[in-house]
C-alpha cells in the first residue's frame, strides 16, 4: 500500500528548491544530525539522563536522530499532545523489540479526556512506558482511570514552577506537601508510580550573552534539589529524577569547560552546576535534562546566545520557509527603500516575536523572519548573516510586516550609505524565491503538514539544494 509519504517522496525527491511549491517548510538534514549528535556527545559525557522533546517537529524521522542509534541508551520521550505519543508509539515499540528502554511523557498537566487515548499508549508501551505530568491532586482521577484501563501504572514527574508561572506548583508553598501526600496516597493505592520531579525554565529564552543561560540551569537543578529534599521525609525510598530543561539552559552543557580536566580552572558557573550535580547524585537522585527546539533552532535561539558562536550561528539553523516574491514596490519603504510582497505571513511563518531586551528598547530585532543570503547571486552576496551582535545588529531583508498570507519584506539598511542606491541593496523581481528563518521553529513548522528535506553535505551550490526526502508531521492534538 501507498503511503502519504511515499506519494510525497515521489513527487518532490529530486526537485531542487528552486522548483519546489511555495510557500513550504525545508529541514536541512546535515544541520539537524549536528545539532542532535551535541546534545547526545554533552548528555553522555556529564553522565545525565536525556529526554527529547518532539513537539517541534512531530516527525519519526527527526524523533530518530534525537534519541540516536546506541541500543545501550534508553529512550525518553516529551510531547506536547496526545497524538504526539500516540504517533511515536510505534517507534518506541520498535526500540523496546531491540532491548532499549522507552518511555514517555505527556509534558501538560494530566487532562480527563485525554485519558481513553492515553491508556492505550500505556497499554501497547507496557510496563513504565508511560508518564505523566502532575501539579493539583485532582489529576490524580486521570492517572487512576489509566491504571484501571491499561493495567499499568503511569509514573508521575510533579510539574514544578521555578519561575515561569504557566503550570506546575510552587515549592515551600503548602501545595506543594499537599500534592506530593496526594500522589504517594495513590501509589499506595497501585493507581500510579512517583517518579520524578520535572520543571522548565521558559523564561531563559530572554537572555542575551554568551553563556548566560547557564546561570538558568544552574537554578533549576537547585530548585528541584530543594524541592526534592522537602519531600524526602516523606518519601525516602524513591529514587527520583530530577528533569530539567528549555534549548537555551540544556544546550549550555556543551560548554567547553565542563571538559575541563581541573575543575578548579573552570568558570564559577560551571563550577556551582557541577558541584550540583555531585551532591544530587550522592543524594540519590537520578539527572535529566530536556529540551525540543534544539534540533532546528531558529530566530529566537540565535538571539539568546546561550552558547558562544563556535556553536551557534546562523549557519546552525536547520529550518527555513520558502516563499516567493509576489509584487515588489520599489520605494515604499522607510527613506525610499523597497519593499516585496510575499506569499508566506503569519499563517506560514507564526506571529511569535523575538523579545526586546534591550536598552534603549525599539533598536534590536523585531521583525518576523529572517531573510537567508540564498537565491539570486546578488542576494547571496549581499544579503547579510544575523552575527555575534545580534539581536542588537540587524541588518538587509527582514519580514517586517505581517497578516494572515501577506509577508511584507522591509529593508533594515546599514546606516553607512548616504542613500538607497549607494547601500546596493539586493534586488528583488517578482517570481524570485527567498528562504526564510522563522522566528521560532514550533509555531512555523505547525503550519505545514511535511517537510522537504535537504542534506547540504550533498551540494557545492545553496540554489541547487535537492530534496533528498519528505518528513510527514503529524497535525492536531
Amino acid at each position: 500500500m501507498t503511503t502519504l509519504k511515499d506519494h510525497l517522496k515521489a513527487k518532490f525527491v529530486g526537485q531542487t528548491l528552486q522548483q519546489v511549491p511555495s510557500p513550504c517548510a525545508v529541514l536541512d538534514r546535515a544541520k539537524l544530525a549536528v545539532n542532535c549528535q551535541r546534545m547526545l556527545d554533552g548528555t553522555a559525557r556529564l553522565g545525565l539522563l536525556w529526554r527529547a522533546h518532539i513537539k517541534t517537529h512531530k516527525t519519526t524521522e527527526l524523533t530518530r536522530l534525537q534519541v540516536g542509534d546506541d541500543r545501550t541508551t534508553p529512550v525518553a520521550l516529551l510531547t506536547s499532545t496526545v497524538l504526539e505519543a500516540e504517533n511515536i508509539t510505534p517507534l518506541l515499540q520498535e526500540y523496546k523489540s531491540q532491548g532499549r528502554d522507552v518511555n514517555v511523557l505527556l509534558g501538560f498537566p494530566l487532562f480527563p479526556s485525554s485519558v481513553p487515548r492515553l491508556s492505550q499508549v500505556s497499554s501497547q508501551l507496557g510496563k513504565g512506558g508511560l508518564s505523566v505530568m502532575i501539579d493539583h491532586p485532582d489529576q490524580l482521577k486521570s492517572a487512576a482511570a489509566i491504571r484501571q484501563s491499561s493495567g499499568h501504572p503511569p509514573l508521575v514527574f510533579i510539574k514544578i514552577d521555578a519561575g515561569y508561572g504557566r503550570a506546575g506548583v510552587v515549592p515551600k508553598s503548602s501545595a506543594y506537601t499537599e500534592l506530593i501526600d496526594a500522589v504517594l496516597a495513590a501509589e499506595q493505592a497501585g493507581s500510579c508510580k512517583l517518579h520524578g520531579l520535572y520543571c522548565h525554565a521558559g523564561h531563559s529564552y530572554g537572555v542575551r550573552q554568551d553563556w548566560e543561560a547557564m546561570k538558568y540551569l544552574a537554578a533549576e537543578f537547585a530548585e528541584l534539589t530543594a524541592a526534592a529534599a522537602l519531600g524526602r521525609s516523606k518519601m525516602p525510598d524513591h529514587k527520583l529524577v530530577l528533569s530539567v530543561g528549555a534549548t537555551p539552559t540544556t544546550t549550555t552543557i556543551q560548554n567547553p569547560s565542563f571538559t575541563a580536566k581541573d575543575l578548579e580552572s573552570a568558570d564559577e558557573t560551571t563550577r556551582e552546576i557541577m558541584t550540583l550535580f555531585k551532591e544530587a547524585k550522592e543524594a540519590g537522585y537520578k539527572l535529566e535534562v530536556h529540551a525540543g527546539v534544539y534540533p532546528t533552532l531558529d530566530i529566537q535561539q540565535l538571539s539568546t546566545h546561550a552558547r558562544d558562536s563556535s556553536l551557534l550561528t546562523a549557519n546552525d539553523i536547520a529550518i527555513s520557509v520558502i516563499a516567493e516574491v509576489a509584487s515588489v514596490y520599489p520605494t515604499r519603504g522607510k527613506n525610499n527603500t523597497p519593499e516585496a510582497l510575499i506569499c508566506a505571513g503569519t499563517l506560514a511563518l507564526g506571529r511569535e516575536p523575538v523579545s526586546d531586551k534591550g536598552f534603549p528598547p525599539g533598536v534590536d530585532y523585531s521583525s518576523w523572519g529572517y531573510v537567508m543570503p540564498w537565491g539570486s547571486p546578488f542576494l547571496q552576496s549581499k544579503q547579510p548573516l544575523p552575527g555575534p551582535d545580534f539581536p542588537r545588529v540587524h541588518g538587509g531583508w527582514q519580514v517586517g510586516r505581517i497578516s494572515q498570507e501577506h509577508g511584507i519584506l522591509t529593508w533594515n539598511g546599514s546606516g553607512s550609505a548616504s542613500s538607497p542606491e549607494e547601500e546596493k541593496i539586493p534586488e528583488l523581481k517578482v517570481g524570485d524565491k527567498v528562504r526564510i528563518w522563522p522566528n521560532h521553529a514550533c509555531v512555523a513548522g505547525a503550519a505545514f503538514d511535511y517537510y522537504l528535506v535537504v542534506d547540504s553535505r550533498n551540494n557545492n551550490s545553496k540554489e541547487d539544494e535537492v530534496v533528498v526526502d519528505v518528513w510527514p508531521r503529524w497535525r492536531g492534538w
